[in-house]
């Protein structure tokens, strides 16, 4: 049994930033986080959900082509929290963001968080 709370997701102008945080808790140790991968996903309205970002135990990661170079995602050990810091956001940014954790050869999912960029 594992719980996310995610925060970060808003509404902001085209060019702006936001900082979207995924913390873990539940049944998860501080052990088992260290050893899980952690990603971001999103899904926009119409499309199938999509890789953002992830991060592997031992901290490499990888971006989706669309998103290189704007967003980081991060990890926090100390805290079960990842985060992804989404800089020069664009509209086609928008959608539900969703934080991922991968661990012993199982899958959980957050309940997403909405970001909205205008133009």
């Amino acid at each position: 049994q594992v719980q996310f709370v995610e925060s970060g997701g808003g509404l902001v102008q085209a060019g702006g930033s936001l900082r979207l945080s995924c913390a873990t808790s539940g049944t998860i140790s501080s052990i088992a986080f260290s050893i899980a991968a952690m990603g971001w996903y999103r899904q926009a309205p119409g499309k199938q959900r999509e890789l953002v970002a992830t991060i592997t135990r031992s901290g490499s990661t990888n971006y989706a082509d669309s998103v290189k170079g704007r967003f980081t995602i991060s990890r926090d050990n100390a805290n079960n929290t990842v985060h992804l810091q989404m800089n020069s956001l664009k509209p086609e940014d928008t959608a539900v963001y969703y934080c991922n954790l991968e661990v012993l050869r199982r899958t959980f999912w957050g309940q997403g968080t909405q970001v909205t960029v205008s133009s």
